[in-house]
């Protein structure tokens, strides 16, 4: 039984990941601003109120994990905004920074005494983030986000490996979930059970990889 803790555990994504764990027989821990119904009444760990934008909230709720042992740190929260050149602002381009770049950094960075030897982290990003596949422009705040992610990724990848730490970066598809109002192409469930076969293969000689969920090597 490997114990995984999973950010954004509420709703898309991240409560598909927790169902899949759960359903492996692992112990989960699902953290996020606001449960939800589904969560909540799963058997997971449930720890809300927590705000990977606010470094003072995460000082604050991460402290309930210092006992913990972590075999797998998920890191999924992320938001997203559509700004365009002629409409921006930097209200929304700032937010984005601070949940999908800083936050999984710093989740990660306070966590970092609790992954075991042997641990992996997964760093739930875009190919939005990729420069060589920007081919459309806008999403300006998301795509330079997840570009930050992606590099913070990497130094990771290097500075965990002395802890036998292992860090993928994984854009999931083209999911249909809230976010993108259910546009999206796969289901949770598809891109989650991809994402966990990257997981699988994760170790430390493929660490700092830029995986899509169907197991392509993306471009930075």
């Amino acid at each position: 039984m490997a114990t995984v803790v999973i950010t954004g555990a509420n709703r898309g994504i991240g409560l598909e990941f927790v169902k899949q764990y759960l359903a492996n027989g692992d112990k989960v821990y699902g953290l996020c601003r606001n449960t939800s119904d589904e969560l909540s009444q799963s058997n997971a760990k449930v720890i809300d109120k927590v705000d990977v934008g606010s470094p003072e909230c995460l000082e604050k709720t991460l402290s309930s994990l210092s006992d913990l042992k972590i075999d797998l740190l998920i890191n999924n929260a992320g938001v997203l905004a559509n700004e365009s050149l002629e409409h921006m602002s930097p209200i929304t381009l700032e937010y984005q920074f601070r949940v999908n770049a800083m936050g999984p950094l710093l989740v990660t960075q306070m966590l970092r005494q609790q992954l075991v030897k042997g641990a992996k982290v997964a760093l739930i990003t875009s190919r939005m983030g990729s420069v060589t596949d920007n081919t459309s422009g806008g999403r300006y705040g998301y795509r330079m986000s997840k570009a930050a992610l992606n590099i913070a990724g990497v130094s990771l990848a290097h500075d965990l490996k002395a802890q036998e730490v292992a860090v993928a970066l994984l854009h999931p598809g083209y999911v249909q979930t809230d976010m993108v109002n259910n546009r999206g192409d796969i289901a949770s469930s598809v891109a989650v059970e991809r994402m966990m076969q990257r997981i699988e293969e994760l170790n430390l000689t493929n660490t700092g990889s830029f995986w899509h969920s169907n197991g392509e090597v993306l471009p930075w």
